[in-house]
């Protein structure tokens, strides 16, 4: 944990444009990390929520009102010279046409484009969990037909985040259905995740899952995919996949699940403690459904995974 007494307490807002676009500004040259472009914010004072903070800064930096705001990250970060704790908010819904209040340079920026731009260290993270869904579904399946199938259930309800774990699969069948979802996958905005423990990994998806055994066992982010994440059960894990510098963790079992009947429980209290103390966007995973989400975002989450969370709400009647 940094420091309390030497800790700036920061209040950020990731502001959405209409068109989804995200709002970025330089930072003045003779700041601290002076030049780099930023998420619009600043420090909360004495007496002030992070909200009320969050409110003023938007309106004194780049001119709108909060309307709405939900909170995204929070971020802990030693630049040696400084500790800062950057308070992350999702901002959708505001009021007034944002402006460089104080003369500084500001974009409004796709967020796949984000990673293009140079942002102080502490904002990697940040920028991670901007160009994340809040759902993040796991294919599981016992034959090619039903892999498919519920592929498709699944992009139906607009998930774009699946990851392809399909351990129940037989290996005859496997190459010939990750090439059947890759092909419908084409020319979409679907990120697939294939599964480290998979036999196969050359799938040509875009990111690597690790199980919380692959992620022990790794000394270096793998290399050739746009992202990488992993399972974790511990703060000692999510330290790892922070370390790493993977770009999320799902972090389980929250609740009791039939799929791990023996695993102990996190428990909310739990699960938000350790989210607090990573340094990364984590999912909540395990024994949790969609209307949980509102539930996982006040307890710091970037939202809920799940086998059977999405496929059950698909699956229900009316």
């Amino acid at each position: 944990m940094l420091g309390a007494s030497r800790l700036l307490h920061v209040a950020v807002g990731v502001i959405r444009g209409g068109d989804g676009r995200i709002l970025i500004a330089e930072r003045a040259k003779t700041a601290h990390q002076g030049g780099l472009w930023e998420f619009p914010g600043g420090k909360v004072e004495a007496g002030e929520t992070v909200l009320e903070a969050l409110c003023r800064e938007l309106y004194e930096e780049v001119g709108i009102r909060v309307a709405d705001a939900t909170p995204l990250i929070k971020i802990a970060h030693d630049y040696g010279d400084r500790q800062v704790l950057l308070d992350v908010w999702d901002i959708r819904r505001f009021e007034g046409q944002a402006h460089g209040r104080e003369g500084q340079a500001m974009q409004w920026v796709a967020a796949e484009r984000l990673n293009e731009f140079a942002f102080p260290a502490a904002n990697r993270p940040i920028i991670a969990a901007a160009r994340l869904p809040r759902h993040y579904a796991i294919l599981e399946a016992a034959t090619q037909r039903q892999a498919l199938d519920r592929y498709r259930l699944l992009i139906d309800q607009g998930l774009r985040l699946i990851q392809i774990r399909l351990k129940s699969l037989p290996t005859a069948e496997l190459a010939a259905t990750l090439e059947g979802i890759a092909s419908e996958s084409s020319g979409t905005d679907t990120t697939l995740m294939i599964n480290a423990d998979l036999p196969i990994s050359d799938a040509g998806y875009a990111g690597l899952h690790l199980s919380s055994r692959a992620l022990r066992a790794c000394k270096a982010r793998p290399a050739g995919y746009r992202w990488v994440a992993a399972s974790c059960h511990d703060l000692a894990e999510l330290r790892l996949a922070e370390d790493l510098g993977l770009d999320f963790a799902v972090l389980a079992p929250v609740q009791p699940t039939s799929s791990h009947p023996g695993a102990a429980a996190l428990g909310w209290e739990r699960f938000e403690a350790l989210v607090e103390r990573a340094g990364l966007p984590v999912y909540a995973l395990g024994g949790l459904q969609r209307e949980d989400g509102a539930r996982a975002a006040h307890a710091g989450a970037q939202g809920i995974a799940g086998i059977g969370a999405f496929l059950n709400a698909a699956q229900s009647p009316g």
